[in-house]
């Protein structure tokens, strides 16, 4: 008998035994969407990370007083900061606040061929902005930024002109304001906020221009904010317990280590570090981010995989039991077949197709079910379409040696039966 006629026999066998292929279908199914589901997930979240993180380009790097940190669960302790290296340090070597004044002279004493500085800060998370009669809730982000801060964090304008060094070292009130907050105010003519007076809590503000609209991340908006010239948001705004951003932007990416060697030694002497004392701030590539993100996601891949396998292994001794009771149910037309000549290799072979075709057809459930859960969760992050081709390779190459193993036995046992005891078997 040629394979193509026992696939055929086989896949007519499957198919005339629906609810048993049905049930063994969705057992496998549901382990690979799991599986499929998760890293789609994952990968969006991918999308998302990059996209909200690495706004700055791979040629850019930020001097801070500490690592920024994404922490999924909560929980570590608080008194301890994980460095590069991957050693703890006590808080009072990575938690000095940089001021104003460190900032000022490192942005005008950095003077390496090419490189662009800027200092930011951040004020609040909490800002009420009003115009008129018209007030937003107190959830608009404020920045303190110079003139070069929309180009270091990648921000266009919609509409009016960049803030400039004038306007920063004087400290004017003067802002520019995300596109949430100018619709706010001014409905879909959002550039018609440029050249009002707005009031960031209670104080008047003449509104420069108005940002281009950049989306969400994982449901908070990215145009709901406000920046301000960093003298003036500390003038008005800051306390004592504030620290400056320092972000610096390589002409060439081929020299981002000798601009950041360079910043780092600049820096040292400017915090005041001693030879033998380890650096009490941090460089920070602009894509590290996106780095150390997925590494603190790395949980859920390896939760996936677990909650796959196990969900799988269930799914292939439930097979085998089914395959089992296969044999035993048509062990009369084993006999029959090997009666008129079919040798005990066809019958294996019929049944371990039998198992293989279960298995795929669970794991091609299981990809289309995980892929439109995964994407469901990037519709949510508005990412793009994400297809995990690895990984849907991994899962046809899983269920099929699933399928295979699954079968193995009952096809051996099909095999050995005596054709003579099979056809008088009741």
């Amino acid at each position: 008998m040629k394979f193509r006629d026992t696939f055929l026999l086989a896949f007519r066998t499957v198919k005339g035994n629906t609810l048993r292929t049905a049930l063994t279908v969705a057992i496998i199914a549901f382990g690979i969407m799991a599986l499929i589901g998760i890293i789609t997930a994952i990968k969006a979240m991918n999308q998302k990370f990059t996209e909200s993180f690495s706004s700055m380009g791979a040629n850019a790097f930020t001097i801070r007083f500490k690592e920024r940190n994404i922490r999924i669960g909560g929980g570590g302790n608080r008194d301890l900061t994980v460095t590069k290296k991957g050693k703890k340090e006590k808080k009072s070597n990575l938690g000095k606040l940089i001021t104003k004044d460190e900032a000022e002279y490192f942005a005008g004493h950095y003077s390496f061929p090419g490189a662009v500085t800027s200092i930011s800060v951040f004020g609040s998370g909490s800002s009420i902005i009003s115009f008129a009669d018209k007030k937003t809730s107190p959830n608009v982000m404020m920045f303190g930024g110079d003139e070069k801060y929309l180009d270091l964090n990648g921000y266009t304008l919609l509409s009016g002109r960049n803030l400039t060094l004038q306007e920063v070292r004087n400290g004017q009130n003067v802002c520019i304001v995300g596109y949430d907050v100018a619709k706010k105010f001014f409905n879909e003519s959002a550039d018609k906020a440029v050249g009002k007076t707005i009031r960031i809590n209670n104080l008047p503000y003449l509104v420069l221009g108005v940002l281009e609209s950049r989306g969400s991340t994982f449901g908070f908006s990215r145009d709901n904010m406000v920046i301000i010239g960093y003298r003036n948001l500390a003038k008005n705004f800051l306390g004592n317990n504030s620290t400056y951003v320092l972000a610096v932007k390589v002409g060439d990416i081929n020299h981002m280590n000798e601009a950041m060697g360079e910043a780092e030694a600049l820096f040292r002497g400017i915090r005041k570090n001693s030879i033998t004392e380890e650096s009490n701030f941090v460089l920070d590539k602009s894509d590290s981010m996106v780095e150390r993100a997925m590494n603190s996601l790395g949980f859920l891949t390896i939760s996936a995989t677990v909650i796959g396998l196990i969900t799988l292994i269930g799914a292939a001794i439930g097979l085998m039991n089914i395959m089992l009771v296969s044999v035993a149910e048509r062990t009369k037309e084993v006999g029959l077949i090997k009666a008129i000549g079919g040798k005990s290799a066809v019958v294996k072979k019929q049944f371990l197709l039998e198992a293989v075709i279960i298995s795929v057809l669970g794991a091609l459930f299981g990809i289309i079910l995980g892929i439109l859960v995964g994407n469901s969760f990037a519709i949510v992050l508005s990412t793009g379409f994400v297809v995990p081709w690895g990984w849907v390779l991994y899962g046809i190459l899983i269920c099929s040696a699933v399928g295979l193993l699954a079968g193995l036995y009952p096809a051996i046992k099909a095999g050995r039966l005596n054709p003579i005891e099979a056809l008088r078997y009741e």
